[in-house]
């Protein structure tokens, strides 16, 4: 086993937000899902992770039930399942020991968010050594605001902004940064193969 696919914050607490209405892709969880069974058929390991913030009252506190896969998405046994308080799936967990343990040189990247935790760790990832692939459209982000921008404001009032970046130039900036520097990107079609219509 050479490979391991890295499913990073597919986690409830995103949908307990108001922006999940304006995420890139409300079936990011469906193609992760499609990553997930390729990376079984081909004996590749599976690697979960959640995001926490505990003790902070919000959607990432693990008291408040939410820190957990959204629907579809269910871990095998074996399949090891890391939580993490920092922004890349390393510093705050076990991952890269345990990859080393089972010989992994090559991750696949795919979850939420993608120019925040997903870049994160394929950036760190290509630091310490390992081959990165960066599925992005296997990845989901939401419009990030201007940092001076007022805080509660509505989506109306955030998508009105024109400092406002919108998910198309996220995953675009996120995809010139990452390709040939930090990982090769691809789109879940070219790892699983296009799905065949049945005629």
């Amino acid at each position: 086993m050479s490979r391991a696919l890295l499913v990073i914050d597919v986690q409830e607490s995103f949908r307990q937000r108001p922006l999940w209405e304006l995420i890139s892709d409300p079936d990011v969880a469906g193609k992760v899902a499609r990553l997930v069974e390729h990376a079984r058929d081909q004996g590749d390991l599976v690697v979960w992770v959640l995001h926490t913030e505990p003790g902070s009252g919000g959607a990432f506190d693990p008291e408040l039930g939410h820190v957990r896969l959204l629907p579809g998405l269910d871990p095998r046994p074996g399949e090891p399942v890391l939580t993490k308080t920092s922004h890349n799936a390393f510093t705050t967990t076990g991952l890269q020991q345990l990859l080393t343990e089972r010989g992994v040189s090559e991750v696949v990247v795919s979850g939420l968010r993608t120019e925040q935790c997903c870049e994160t760790t394929a950036r760190l990832a290509s630091d310490l050594g390992y081959r990165v692939t960066f599925v992005i459209d296997a990845t989901a982000t939401n419009p990030i605001e201007h940092p001076e921008a007022p805080a509660g404001r509505s989506n109306a009032e955030i998508l009105a902004d024109p400092r406002t970046l919108g998910v198309d130039e996220i995953l675009t900036r996120t995809e010139y940064a990452l390709a040939r520097r930090f990982a090769t990107v691809v789109r879940v079609d070219e790892v699983v193969g296009a799905p065949t219509l049945a005629g």
